[in-house]
């Protein structure tokens, strides 16, 4: 299953792929570049305001909190197929705590023993591709700071992608759906049909 993807760097980048984020014009060479992300990383993660009622990115760190160590993540997927009726998964869900992070590539491994076999997927001629997302808001007693996390959605592996064999992949948006996953309209209904 993913557990690393190339994302855009640039906000000129972002914001041409995600037109409702509101942001002053970015210049020519705004820092231009690809990062990979991994487990642990933080990642730009695109969420709806409801109080300004406005989109807006905000850093999480990839991978849920460990309840006995903070440090180690405990859950980085949600599975898309049970998200609204899992207890770990369904009250971020519900209550529309749901992002989106913009790729140019994810990693998937084939479910096979041995040596880990990385396959780097790209979206071909979309140039870049929306990932749902869960978020949740954790405290960090010893920190003394509240950390923004968050899961990777999972669906059932296409026909393409489950010849790796592997039979999950990342839960990709199609553009016209970014508005009922992240809340902006619709209903948790309408969020899960995307």
């Amino acid at each position: 299953m993913c557990g690393k993807f190339t994302a855009m760097a640039s906000w000129r980048e972002v914001v041409a792929f995600s037109q409702p984020l509101t942001r002053e014009p970015a210049k020519d060479g705004d820092n231009d570049r690809e990062i990979t992300f991994r487990v642990m990383s933080n990642i730009p993660v695109i969420i709806w305001d409801s109080i300004e009622r406005k989109r807006r990115v905000v850093p999480m760190r990839w991978g849920w909190p460990d309840p006995k160590n903070w440090k180690i993540p405990k859950n980085i997927h949600a599975r898309g197929e049970t998200i609204d009726t899992t207890r770990l998964f369904a009250p971020a869900f519900l209550d529309g705590q749901r992002g989106i992070v913009i790729v140019r590539t994810f990693n998937e491994a084939p479910d096979i023993p041995g040596p880990t076999i990385q396959h780097t997927i790209t979206p071909g001629g979309a140039g870049a591709l929306g990932i749902a997302l869960l978020y949740k808001q954790f405290e960090v007693p010893e920190a003394a700071a509240i950390m923004p996390a968050c899961v990777m959605v999972t669906v059932e592996a296409n026909a393409l992608i489950a010849k790796l064999p592997t039979d999950r992949m990342p839960a990709v948006l199609a553009d016209e759906d970014w508005a009922a996953w992240l809340g902006e309209t619709g209903t948790p209904d309408d969020a899960k049909a995307c």
